[in-house]
């Protein structure tokens, strides 16, 4: 599995940023008539992810998520690390030149090297 780091320019400061989860989402309910003390923490799927980074970045996310679809897949690492896991080096390279035609620099895939 070849797994690539998304990154994204920043609207604000134009540096390149990629969203990272800190906490999972919690999820409650409120009843009408009782209470419910029920909470849910799901962690977010990579498609969410990026979907909230809407107005944080220069581009379109949902471009980007149907831009990356054709090649990989998003994934959340670790419940953590937003990444780009690729069956081929081909598909990741592929992606990189379609970024760069679409988006100009403003997202990119950097190779995450294995340790």
């Amino acid at each position: 599995m070849i797994r690539a780091k998304l990154w994204f320019r920043c609207a604000a400061m134009h540096d390149p940023v990629t969203p990272m989860v800190v906490q999972p989402a919690i999820i409650g309910w409120e009843a009408k008539q009782r209470r419910v003390d029920l909470h849910i923490e799901r962690a977010f799927t990579g498609d969410e992810l990026v979907r909230r980074m809407k107005g944080w970045v220069t581009v379109d996310p949902n471009q980007v998520i149907e831009t990356v679809q054709p090649y990989g897949r998003l994934k959340i690492l670790d419940d953590q690390e937003l990444v780009i896991e690729f069956e081929k080096m081909e598909d990741l390279q592929n992606l990189q030149e379609t970024f760069q035609k679409a988006f100009r620099g403003e997202v990119d895939a950097e190779l995450i090297q294995r340790k």
